[in-house]
Parts: C-alpha cells; structure tokens; sequence
C-alpha cells in the first residue's frame, strides 16, 4: 500500500531501446543541414581535433554538401517519411509483445528525432527500472555502436534515479543474424530473372585509421562475410562504401569494383548491405541507384541490390532471438 502523500510509482517493468543512426527531418537541403550539422560533430565519427574540424565543417562541408544529400534522400522518400526512420519505428512495432506484456519496447535515433535521451527519459517515466540499450549494428564501430551508447550514458548522468543498464553487444556472427541474412540472400536470388556472376557484401566504409587504432569493425566485417560465404556455400566478395574526405579508407572501395567488374568478364552481379540492420539512403540511393549507373555504364548488364533484413518476418525474428537472449535474468520468457 501506497504511503499518503508517496508520489506515485508505476510498476516496474523492462525496456528494450532499439537504437539506429538517424535521419533529417525532411528530404530539403535545410533539413540535411542541421542532421549532417548533428553527424559531422560528433567527434566519434570525425577524429580530427575540432578547433580544426569545425571551420572546415561550417564551411565548405556544410554550405555544399546539404543540397547534394538532399538529393539522394529525395530519391528514396517515402510517404512515412525517411526509410531508415519507418523501418526502425516498424521494427519496433513488430516487437511489441515478444518478450511479455511487462517489457516496452521503443526506439530511437543518434542524430535526429526521436532522439534518445527523450526516449530513455520516457521509458524510465513509464516505470523501467531496467533497460536493454540495442543499437542495430551487427559489427561493432566506435563510429556507432560506442557512440549510441555514449548518447545514452549522457542522459543517465543527468537522472536522479537511474534504471540499470545492458548494452547489446555486436551480433556480426551471432548464428540467428548469419541464418536469417543467409536465407535473406538466398531468396532474393532465387527471385531475379538472372543468374549473378558475383556476389558482393557491401558495409560502410571506415578510416583506415580506425583500424589503426584497435576498433574491431573491419575485423567483425571480415568475419559476417566469411560466415555468409560458408553458409551460401557460394563466393562472398567483401566491399566497403560511404568514402568521405581525403583519409584513406577501407578497401576495396564498392564503387571502384563495380566499376572494375565488367572488364574482368562479370557481367551480372548482386549486392547486399550486411552491415545495416534497415534500408536507408546509403543502400536503396548509394548502391540501388548509383551503383547501378556505374555497373551498367562499365558494361555491366544485369544488376540487383538485394534489400536489408528490415522488418521482414525473417528480420524480426532475428531480432527476437538475439534480444531475448540479453534480456536473460530479467524477464521470463518461453
């Protein structure tokens, strides 16, 4: 029984964050603006020191680049808004329930809205007092993964009463992410009307540097497409895109081989994003579309993006399994 005068307490309960990078609000350059204005700042992804970084970034960065990504999120516009965004928020819906009626699950995005101080706070408001952060990036990056959950911890460091925390670890070889990316692929090939010569896994790129300095992500990329190889039982050629500035990146880069491929006698090929857990401007505008152009305008002539895992069936059960299993000791499930 509640004391007179208790403020009132709602029953406990478990939240499960689904966390992914963000979106503008809109496909128009001033929109852009102030999401790139968010990303670039980020000293997670840019690792140049930032009395340097900013006038660059203020200047030339953010007074061209806007309009040029404008472009490309018009391109892959839906009428619920960004792709990346509805997916995340679907995946979310299609979760409601799967862990018990006493576990809320939401989401949220890095850059953007909805962001996820607001709804970490909201959770904790309708009485989790325990919370699984999940950012949906297979392969672990300090560019995404750590820095989520960094977004996080800053909005726990401003709470009084803090819920208990679990980070969801990478997932890169997790054997539910491999079998449902697997049967994925394999029914997306059986649907074509073509044969492909090559298959190509295409992650987002990262500065060499990284590597450099210990971050696991090449390694964890390395590893999905080696276990998608074996499951495939097929060659699994691994790529890397999103190149930004003059640093040396991961190689190969996905459009200096798609551009190559033709002349090598590969003439049809499909590719896949394996590294993002929703379609989003880099995959259904940076390979759909322009990879694509530069296939065909090297000779290729049949080409395929197959999509991501998003909230397909097989998508979230995926989801389902890997969650469940991090929820261990704190729910009951079957």
């Amino acid at each position: 029984m509640r004391p007179a005068g208790h403020p009132l307490v709602p029953a406990p309960k478990v939240g499960v964050l689904l966390i992914n990078l963000g979106t503008p609000d809109a496909a128009e350059p001033k929109a852009v603006r102030r999401y790139l204005a968010e990303f670039l700042s980020d000293p997670r992804v840019v690792e140049i020191p930032q009395l340097i970084w900013q006038p660059i970034l203020r200047g030339a960065v953010l007074t061209t680049r806007p309009k040029k990504s404008a472009h490309a999120y018009a391109q892959v516009w839906r009428e619920d808004g960004s792709p990346l965004a509805a997916i995340t928020r679907a995946q979310a819906s299609a979760l409601h329930g799967a862990f018990g009626e006493d576990v809320i699950v939401d989401y949220a995005m890095r850059y953007g809205r909805p962001a996820i101080g607001d709804r970490l706070a909201a959770l904790k408001e309708a009485g989790c007092e325990r919370v699984l952060l999940a950012p949906l990036y297979p392969q672990y990056c300090a560019a995404t993964t750590a820095t989520a959950n960094d977004k996080a911890f800053a909005r726990l460091a401003t709470m009084r009463w803090q819920p208990a925390i679990r980070t969801l670890p990478p997932y890169h070889d997790h054997p539910a992410y491999i079998d449902a990316l697997a049967s994925s692929v394999e029914s997306a090939i059986a649907a074509l009307d073509f044969v492909p010569d090559a298959l190509l896994a295409s992650f987002h790129g990262m500065p060499q540097r990284t590597l450099e300095l210990g971050d696991p992500y090449n390694c964890h990329c390395q590893k999905t497409a080696r276990l998608l190889d074996q499951a495939l039982d097929r060659e699994v050629t691994i790529t890397f895109q999103s190149r930004f500035g003059r640093a040396k990146w991961l190689e190969p880069a996905t459009d200096t081989v798609l551009a190559a491929l033709p002349a090598q006698g590969v003439k049809r090929v499909a590719i896949v994003a394996p590294g993002f857990s929703a379609d989003c401007v880099e995959t259904l505008e940076e390979l759909a579309i322009r990879g694509r152009e530069t296939f065909e305008a090297a000779g290729g002539t049949h080409f395929a993006y197959l999509p991501c895992l998003n909230d397909t069936p097989l998508g979230i059960e995926m989801l389902r399994s890997i969650i469940a299993g991090e929820l261990e000791g704190w729910v009951s499930l079957p």
